[in-house]
C-alpha cells in the first residue's frame, strides 16, 4: 500500500499546480484549521456559463498597456451583463468617478485580491453588488456587479486587468485558457459559473498533495489526500449541494497513537483543509455533510 500510495502522489505532483489557502471563512473552526478560503484556480471568463464575448488587448492605445477590453460578440451584447470573479479571492468595491486612480478613471471597480497575491481589477461598472469601500469573499463565478461605461463618456464594456504579485500588469492575459496578447483580439466563450463546485480537493490542499482515497456523501464528497514530499496526510470535504450558501460541514484526520483535528462549521463550499504528518503509522479520517457522516478505518499506514 505504501509502495502504490507513494506512486500515485508523485505522479500527481508532477500534473498538479495549486496554491495553499490564507485566510478562514466565518465558522467555527479548530484553531489549527481554514474552512473556506479564497484560493487560487485558472482564470475564467468573466461572464456567465456559455457567453461569448470578445477580449481585445488594444495596442497602442489603451491605458494601461495590457488589458483588455470584453466587447460585445455578434448578436450578443455586452451592455448590463453579469461580472463574475474569474478566480476565487476576496473582492474589494471602489468607486472613482474621475481621473484619481493614476491618470484613469475606472468609475465603478471591484479588485480581487487571490490566494497567491496577484489581483483582477474589474471597471466602468454599471453597477456593484457592494458598496463604495466593501469587501466580501468570492469563489470563482461570483457575481460582482454588470458591465457599464462609468468613469468616462464610454461604450459599454469590460476593462479587466491581471495584476502580478509584485505589481506589474500581465500584458499577456490567460483566461478559459486562451492567451490574449498586445494587440490581439479573441472570442472567448465562458465556462465559468456552469454548476458544480468551483473547487477541488488539490486546489484546497495544495501543491504536492494528490487523492488516494474518498467517499460519497449526501450532499459532497470527503477525500483524504497524501504529499510524499513531506509525508503529511489532507483531509477535505466539498460539498456538491446547496454551493454559496453556508451549511453544516466537516472534515477530520487521527494519526494512529495521536489527537484528531477536525474542521467544522458553516461553510458554502467546503470543509478543511486539515493536515497531519503521521510518519510510519495508519491514520483515520472523515467527514460530514450536514447529517450525513463517513468514518474510516484506520488505513493507508505509510
Amino acid at each position: 500500500m505504501a509502495t502504490a500510495r507513494r506512486a500515485v502522489a508523485v505522479l500527481a505532483a508532477v500534473l498538479v499546480a495549486a496554491f495553499t489557502p490564507t485566510a478562514a471563512q466565518a465558522g467555527t473552526d479548530d484553531a489549527s484549521t481554514t474552512g473556506d478560503i479564497g484560493i487560487m484556480a485558472a482564470h475564467k471568463s468573466p461572464f456567465g456559463c456559455g457567453k461569448t464575448f470578445y477580449a481585445n488587448n488594444w495596442s497602442p492605445g489603451h491605458n494601461p498597456s495590457g488589458a483588455i477590453d470584453w466587447q460585445s460578440y455578434g448578436d450578443d451584447a455586452v451592455g448590463g451583463e453579469t461580472v463574475r470573479a474569474t478566480a476565487s479571492g476576496t473582492a474589494t468595491f471602489s468607486t472613482t468617478l474621475s481621473a484619481d486612480v493614476g491618470i484613469l478613471a475606472y468609475g465603478n471597480y471591484v479588485t480581487i485580491t487571490h490566494g497567491d497575491g496577484t489581483k483582477t481589477r474589474y471597471a466602468h461598472l454599471a453597477t456593484m453588488v457592494r458598496g463604495a469601500g466593501q469587501s466580501m469573499t468570492v469563489a470563482q463565478g461570483t457575481a460582482i456587479g454588470t458591465v457599464g461605461g462609468t468613469g468616462g463618456d464610454y461604450a459599454p464594456h469590460l476593462h479587466y486587468e491581471q495584476i502580478t504579485a509584485g505589481g506589474a500588469l500581465d500584458t499577456s492575459p490567460t483566461v478559459e485558457g486562451v492567451t490574449v496578447s498586445l494587440g490581439q483580439k479573441k472570442a472567448v466563450t465562458s465556462t465559468n459559473n456552469c454548476g458544480g463546485n468551483p473547487y477541488s480537493p488539490a486546489e484546497v490542499c495544495g501543491g504536492g498533495f494528490s487523492v488516494i482515497d474518498q467517499k460519497g456523501l449526501t450532499g459532497g464528497t470527503v477525500y483524504l489526500l497524501y504529499n510524499s514530499g513531506n509525508s503529511d496526510n489532507c483531509v477535505v470535504t466539498l460539498k456538491s449541494t446547496n454551493l454559496g450558501a453556508a451549511t453544516a460541514v466537516s472534515a477530520f484526520l487521527e494519526p494512529q497513537g495521536g489527537t484528531r483535528t477536525t474542521d467544522s462549521g458553516s461553510y458554502t463550499y467546503y470543509a478543511g483543509p486539515v493536515k497531519r504528518s503521521a510518519p510510519g503509522v495508519c491514520v483515520k479520517w472523515g467527514g460530514s455533510v450536514g447529517s450525513s457522516t463517513y468514518t474510516s478505518p484506520f488505513e493507508h499506514c505509510d
